[in-house]
């Protein structure tokens, strides 16, 4: 059996790499929604999808990272390629292959990396799925399977990616659909994305200068208000997807309790203000064919709204279940919808009386983009009103 060089090996992988036609173009907000994900699961402030080409890494999707690139002697995700396992590296300064680093000694300071590998479906190894931190931290192995399982949806998103490129080809309406999406991301993130990015850049330097501490309760709610700015962009585009641009199917299974959980995750701020936590029940482990980022993100805006709609001292419960199918149900015991009003709950920008009355913070398109993120993954979103409150369920296909 004939087995090739390292040399051929390396040539077949960079010739897959550029086959994906990612390197040098746009981010893809699906790989941005997943460096995000991994972010808020390790609470760490970095995040990357890292491709590695001939002579530097790319970022495909990044969260806290201010380049696009870096030269591939400053990667860790390199490191990665050969080994084809996770790299951990609890304390940079202590292992004699970082320590001097010109990004470990200087800016953005790394004390802690946990990549694992990107590899497609023909077994070659694109790059790494990684988190950063400021400071030296330990994983736990369970902690190092998500990490590989997020990887795995990075595998899968690029994949993705390059088929609806190929499709693009072809010159069909979808296509063109796809690329009226992709100019529009584009120009929000020239517009809002890169100056709201380089603003709190610079707000978080401020907040590091010793000599401006006096100043620090000034920065911080700027800070803050940059990153809200930045959500309330994300959320906009998600409701406002045209409707012959369809969310692409799934095709990575996952446990749909560590899609909960991270929903729980995202809605961590809304939730330590309650008196009465929210209850989760979970039973048997539940598979489901899913993208995880825009799953937990479609359960993220049932529970938000679970959150907002529910006086701080009253209960909220979480329940998933099999039977007859994949479900995820969140019930609440507060203001309830009005009936009149249920059948209005998908449209677009449509808030209720009491959301109006009261001035609940949204704009109306959470639901919209939950049904939509559901409706791609061929489940069903319903949401019932009760005596007691409001009740949302999530069915999804069962896992063959």
């Amino acid at each position: 059996m004939r087995h090739e060089s390292p040399a051929e090996d390396e040539k077949a992988r960079l010739a897959t790499l550029y086959s994906y036609g990612v390197l040098g173009r746009p981010r893809s907000a699906v790989l941005d929604d997943l460096t995000r994900l991994a972010a808020s699961m390790f609470d760490t402030p970095m995040a990357a999808v890292s491709l590695i080409d001939r002579d530097r890494q790319w970022f495909a999707g990044s969260t806290g990272l201010a380049d696009e690139q870096t030269s591939l002697d400053l990667s860790f995700c390199k490191h990665v390629i050969p080994a084809r396992t996770p790299l951990i590296v609890p304390n940079t300064t202590l292992d004699p292959r970082f320590a001097a680093a010109p990004n470990v000694t200087g800016t953005p300071k790394i004390r802690f990396y946990a990549g694992a590998p990107i590899i497609d479906p023909d077994g070659h190894t694109l790059g790494a799925m990684c988190v950063i931190d400021d400071r030296p931290r330990v994983l736990h192995d369970r902690q190092v399977e998500n990490l590989v399982t997020l990887a795995g949806q990075a595998a899968v998103h690029l994949t993705s990616i390059r088929d609806r490129m190929r499709m693009a080809d072809l010159g069909d309406e979808l296509s063109r659909a796809v690329q009226r999406e992709d100019d529009l991301v584009s120009a929000i993130s020239h517009e809002l994305r890169t100056p709201v990015a380089s603003i709190q850049g610079y707000l978080e330097i401020l907040g590091d200068q010793e000599e401006l501490a006096a100043y620090r309760k000034l920065i911080d709610p700027i800070h803050r208000n940059g990153e809200r700015l930045m959500r309330m962009v994300d959320h906009l585009l998600a409701g406002t997807r045209p409707g012959e641009a369809p969310l692409p199917p799934p095709t990575g299974r996952v446990e749909l309790d560590a899609v909960v959980q991270a929903a729980f995750q995202s809605c961590g701020s809304l939730i330590a203000l309650r008196a009465e936590q929210p209850r989760l029940h979970t039973g048997a482990a539940v598979p489901v064919r899913a993208d995880l980022p825009r799953l937990a993100d479609a359960i993220t805006q049932v529970l938000r709204n679970a959150l907002l709609f529910t006086p701080m001292d009253r209960a909220i419960t979480v329940r998933t279940g099999t039977t007859p199918q994949p479900w995820v149900e969140v019930v609440d015991t507060g203001v309830g919808i009005p009936e009149h009003e249920l059948p209005y709950v998908f449209d677009r920008f449509y808030r209720g009386r009491h959301a109006r009355d009261h001035a609940v913070p949204g704009v109306g398109l959470g639901l919209t983009i939950a049904r939509n993120i559901i409706e791609s993954h061929r489940g069903r979103l319903t949401v019932t009103g009760t005596p007691s409150g409001t009740v949302a369920r999530i069915v999804l296909p069962a896992v063959a």
